[in-house]
């Protein structure tokens, strides 16, 4: 059972006691949970629509680095570059208009040793506001398009980290989990929209959102800045003794399994 409708029943009974008190309290449990309902999407980390993993849970001094919207010409194979001149693994929570323009990037992506995750295949923003048919076509398509890779993404990001009471039911039909974060730097990189996400393997996160949280991209930052940026930041968990590790090892749970390939 979700948050949502675990506080929706104990807001149900609640309104019948007022209802034999004063029909009008009635209206102040109702009115708050709308509030929370409203707001709820904007903060997906607290799982109040549907079971939801934002922090590890490995026990360890580590985190895990996601990237999102890719994958891009002009910034993914500098940026596996990076990655393997530190020897770190990543996650990419690809979108599937990119993997059908860019199959090239996600051939040297999982060559490299990374693992792939779903953003929806067009990464429509307001996808959450549409029909569950909608939201379960885009999950389709983007696993579709990732077919001839000989994979199948487990775990699902949306598009701008929003939620709705629909996704679990879609989820559950392709067997994958909702993935949120529980840090997040947004950087405008012109064209390129990267972004860039950890998830903590610790309950609290206090020394790398001490340091994270102050990073600030520039609006139009050319992409040496935003790669010399990156490499900053793992350096930084390096030299403070927190380990990167791959997602699936910090959730505990496969990040996507492998598939005979499917030609295209």
């Amino acid at each position: 059972m979700s948050k949502i409708e675990r506080i929706g029943i104990g807001v149900y009974g609640l309104c019948i006691v007022l209802v034999m008190i004063d029909i009008r309290l009635s209206t102040i449990p109702l009115a708050c949970f709308l509030v929370v309902c409203l707001g709820a999407p904007f903060f997906p980390a607290a799982g109040f629509f549907l079971p939801t993993i934002s922090h590890g849970i490995s026990g360890k001094n580590a985190v895990a680095i996601t990237f999102d919207d890719g994958p891009d010409p002009a910034t993914t194979p500098d940026l596996l570059n990076l990655l393997a001149r530190h020897g770190v693994p990543a996650t990419f929570f690809v979108t599937g208009r990119h993997v059908d323009a860019y199959p090239d990037l996600v051939d040297k992506i999982l060559s490299n040793g990374h693992s792939v995750g779903n953003h929806t295949y067009s990464h429509d923003n307001l996808v959450m506001l549409k029909s569950r048919q909608t939201l379960y076509k885009e999950i389709e398509a983007a696993q579709r398009a990732l077919m001839p890779f000989g994979i199948r993404p487990m775990v699902f990001r949306p598009p701008v980290g929003i939620t709705n009471p629909r996704l679990w039911q879609v989820l559950r039909a392709f067997n994958m989990v909702h993935l949120a974060f529980s840090c997040r730097a947004v950087g405008f990189l012109g064209e390129t929209s990267c972004r860039m996400m950890i998830s903590s393997g610790r309950t609290r996160f206090k020394i790398l959102s001490d340091s994270f949280h102050i990073l600030r991209f520039p609006k139009s930052p050319a992409r040496n800045e935003w790669l010399a940026e990156i490499d900053r930041i793992i350096i930084g968990l390096q030299k403070q003794g927190i380990a990167v590790l791959p997602l699936s090892e910090l959730i505990g749970r496969p990040v996507m399994v492998r598939e005979s390939r499917v030609p295209s």
